[in-house]
């Protein structure tokens, strides 16, 4: 999932505050048959975001340009990078190499911190 297609889904309220404390997993809600996305954080040079999917929600297969971080803040979703396989539960992560084919196949419910960084790669 590259900027573009993260501006498609619904956001609540923009970025979080800075200098202030949060719970990461309270940071964004369920909604029902929906992907969500809340901006933490966007720069020129990459971004970060959270998003909750609902149950049987996942992310089409895409290839970005750049290095994505993923990481499972609630919940449990199977990841496919580069035809490899791997469940994620609450706590992991993985990284997506940049250049690589990948999506996200729900497996119930589940939220994730998603962290694109850009600087290093030809757009």
């Amino acid at each position: 999932m590259d900027t573009k297609e993260l501006e498609k889904l619904p956001n609540n309220e923009g970025e979080i505050e800075k200098g202030t404390t949060h719970i990461i997993v309270e940071l964004i809600e369920y909604e029902h048959n929906a992907v969500v996305s809340k901006s933490i954080m966007k720069k020129a040079t990459g971004s970060i975001n959270a998003l909750s999917f609902a149950s049987g929600e996942g992310l089409n297969e895409k290839t970005s340009p750049f290095d994505t971080y993923v990481q499972l803040i609630d919940g449990s979703a199977i990841i496919e990078i580069a035809g490899k396989t791997s469940t994620l539960k609450t706590g992991d992560g993985i990284l997506i190499p940049a250049h690589s084919p990948s999506h996200i196949k729900p497996n119930g419910r589940f939220k994730l911190i998603l962290t694109v960084i850009k600087s290093g790669y030809d757009i």
